[in-house]
């Protein structure tokens, strides 16, 4: 699994991050806290360490989605575990902690900001008080602050680990999966980080367009020389177009 994982994630240094804080809360001291946090902005690769950290530590992940309800949340767990559910809430919570005592399997939560918003946190407490596994909730910057408010919750987390912004070495490992069989510059990859503010995924978008550049050209490898004054994408969103007076016609007599 980890080798078929690995061609389409790198090992990033969010990924390693992610996978030293599922080790800390599965294999933590008797009496400590089970629960970790794992933050940080949108695009800086958060769900990929996730879905690696998963694999890597036979884990079950589930992303919250904004319209989640307790009785979908717990059923997209037990989805995850290829348990049938129970007819009620309190019932398939009980199956969820009962798989995950018996087994030990690190369960993560992506989106947990979600959870917090709608008020459903309390439910992941429950889950972690009924099994003694390891969680590790995943959101974006504010989380731990937004957790502060919950302190049933706030209480048991274990470690609250900061995703990092990305490096010319996370460049580097992107590139050998989104500009494969291309060799793109040092001076190019620095340029992309540039413009990437700290952003996984702008980094994977713009490797992805050089790869296609160089397809089109017949390029095996992309310089600055080569790429020119094209732009790199920075997501930053296109300012309003403006357009001249509609012209009316007039009508003739």
């Amino acid at each position: 699994m980890t080798e078929q994982l690995y061609s389409t994630v790198a090992p990033l240094r969010n990924v390693a991050a992610m996978s030293a804080l599922i080790d800390r809360v599965k294999n933590r001291s008797n009496n400590l806290p089970g629960m970790g946090t794992f933050y940080g902005p949108s695009g800086w690769g958060k769900t990929m360490a996730a879905i690696y950290g998963t694999n890597k530590h036979q884990g079950i992940l589930v992303q919250v989605k904004s319209v989640w309800t307790r009785k979908t949340l717990c059923e997209a767990v037990l989805a995850e575990m290829g348990v049938p559910p129970a007819p009620t809430v309190s019932r398939m919570l009980d199956q969820i902690s009962q798989h995950l005592a018996v087994t030990d399997a690190p369960l993560l939560i992506d989106e947990a900001d979600f959870l917090v918003q709608r008020s459903m946190i309390e439910i992941v407490r429950d889950i972690y008080e009924g099994s003694g596994a390891p969680v590790v909730l995943i959101g974006e910057e504010l989380l731990p602050q937004k957790l502060r408010s919950w302190e049933r919750v706030h209480g048991r987390i274990l470690d609250w680990v900061a995703a990092q912004p990305a490096d010319l070495s996370d460049v580097r490992e992107l590139a050998k999966i989104y500009a494969r069989d291309v060799a793109v510059s040092v001076e190019l990859q620095e340029r992309i980080l540039a413009t990437a503010f700290g952003s996984i995924r702008r980094i994977c978008v713009n490797l992805d367009r050089i790869r296609e550049f160089a397809k089109i050209k017949g390029l095996h490898s992309v310089g600055p020389t080569e790429w020119g004054n094209q732009p790199l994408f920075t997501g930053t969103a296109p300012e309003v177009r403006k357009f001249g007076e509609p012209i009316i016609a007039r009508r003739t007599a």
